[in-house]
């Protein structure tokens, strides 16, 4: 009865094996879940979801897989409810409070309730805001939605109120962390971990635990040992694109450049338009005014350092292969000339692209720009892109 949704989840991009699949039949059939849809949804994620940035896509295909599943209706609930008595009482020892517990049992049971839920249907007509009788909205009735009882049946709700039959599925909380979406800086901090030399540095900050306790040891006394915190030592030299075409892209490119801080001790960020030419800059205010020759940042910036290029490579042909191509200055140099001595200077490239991958082939310039950097050092401006990169310059 699962091949469905086994097929749902494949159809929506999860990797979910036969081998995995059939570790949740085993799951099923030992009754790890019973009566319990949240349960259900837990167990089958645990089951067949093996990275963090598949569980939105899960979500996805568990609400398609599933539509309507808390979308039952009063009649359905009572034809629904021939619940095990053992099973009932364990889950009230789980679940409810010795007070919960009594109001139940005043109420005569559960068997009772049932039966109070089939006669307020009978007598009922209408809709029912508040109180403590009717099937209703807002009130403390055993039945109905938007309000609370200890041993209530919702009705009609789309959201629970108290938390105890909410649609973890709909809320989707793990969409940002699909591969395939744009970054955010949370995600961007993820992926540039992958980017790390870790080195010792600066005055001693940091508790140096062993020594600490082999010290104390030797000596019969608290004898504390501190030792220089440790930090990231990559270098990296950031050239982003600005204006134009890149317009669409601030708010990403802000929160990858804003992750970048945090990420890297040793960051030094400059701007370009569209090519790297001879001249960059690191106020936009100033750009015509106070540009730095990109000559003098060859003859300054080692080869240890890596070299990242942010932009959508969306250009005329002629603003990358000819002098005097660039479209807002005469440049004496073709784009490709500087783009070729800074990959020579910094072998460990990497252009990360905004632009979604399945265009790329749509755009001459982006495949000029491929070969001059290298085709495996341009990446999307996903999660999984920028991981992809990381990897590359860490080599």
């Amino acid at each position: 009865m699962f091949l469905p949704f086994f097929d749902t989840l494949r159809r929506h991009g999860v990797p979910v094996s036969i081998r995995e699949y059939l570790t949740f039949l085993e799951a099923m059939r030992a009754d790890l879940v019973t009566y319990d849809v949240e349960g259900f949804y837990y167990l089958a994620r645990s089951a067949m979801v093996k990275d963090e940035r598949h569980i939105d896509r899960f979500d996805q295909a568990f609400a398609k897989a599933f539509s309507g599943l808390e979308q039952i209706t009063v009649d359905q609930v009572v034809e629904a409810m021939d619940l095990p008595e053992d099973w009932l009482r364990k889950m009230a020892e789980k679940h409810l409070s010795d007070a919960e517990k009594a109001e139940i049992e005043s109420m005569g049971g559960f068997e009772a309730l049932m039966e109070t839920l089939r006669e307020r249907l009978n007598e009922q007509e209408g809709r029912h805001q508040g109180g403590s009788k009717w099937i209703g909205t807002a009130g403390t009735s055993p039945f109905g939605a938007h309000g609370y009882n200890p041993e209530g049946v919702r009705i009609g709700q789309d959201e629970s109120r108290h938390r105890r039959a909410v649609k973890v599925w709909d809320r989707r909380e793990f969409r940002n962390l699909d591969d395939q979406v744009e970054l955010g800086t949370r995600n961007i901090k993820v992926a540039m971990k992958r980017l790390r030399k870790w080195a010792r540095d600066g005055a001693d900050e940091e508790l140096d635990l062993d020594n600490t306790i082999r010290s104390t040891a030797e000596h019969g006394y608290l004898d504390v040992k501190t030792r220089p915190e440790r930090r990231n030592a990559v270098k990296v030299l950031l050239f982003v694109d600005i204006g134009g075409s890149m317009d669409p892209h601030v708010r990403v490119v802000e929160e990858l450049f804003s992750a970048a801080r945090a990420e890297f001790k040793h960051l030094e960020t400059y701007y370009f338009h569209n090519c790297l030419y001879e001249g960059v800059w690191t106020d936009n205010r100033r750009r015509w005014t106070e540009q730095t020759s990109t000559r003098e940042l060859l003859n300054t910036y080692g080869g240890d350092y890596k070299c990242i290029f942010v932009g959508d490579a969306s250009m005329s042909p002629y603003e990358i292969a000819m002098p005097g191509g660039a479209n807002e200055h005469w440049n004496p140099e073709s784009g490709e000339t500087w783009l070729r001595r800074a990959v020579t200077q910094w072998p460990e490239v990497l252009w990360i692209n905004p632009v979604p991958e399945r265009y790329w082939r749509l755009t001459p310039s982006i495949g000029m720009i491929q070969k001059i950097v290298g085709p495996d050092r341009m990446v999307p401006m996903t999660l999984e892109g920028v991981q992809r990169g990381m990897r590359e310059l860490g080599r």
